[in-house]
C-alpha cells in the first residue's frame, strides 16, 4: 500500500490541480472534484492512500 501526499494549487471549476509534496515535482495533477472531498480549497493538504483522498489535518 502506497500513500501519497499532495497540495491543492488551483481549482478550475469541475477540476483541481494537485502538486506532489513527498517528492520534488513540479508536475501538477489534474483531479476531478468529484474524487476529492468537497469542503477543499487552495492551499489544503490531501493524503491519498487506498484510491481515496482526504484531508489532512
Amino acid at each position: 500500500m502506497e500513500t501519497w501526499y499532495y497540495e491543492v494549487v488551483s481549482i478550475d471549476g469541475d477540476y483541481a490541480n494537485l502538486k506532489r509534496t513527498d517528492i520534488e515535482s513540479d508536475d501538477l495533477k489534474l483531479v476531478a472534484r468529484a474524487l476529492l472531498p468537497p469542503e477543499i480549497m487552495e492551499g489544503s493538504r490531501l493524503k491519498y492512500e487506498l484510491m481515496q483522498y482526504e484531508i489532512m489535518a
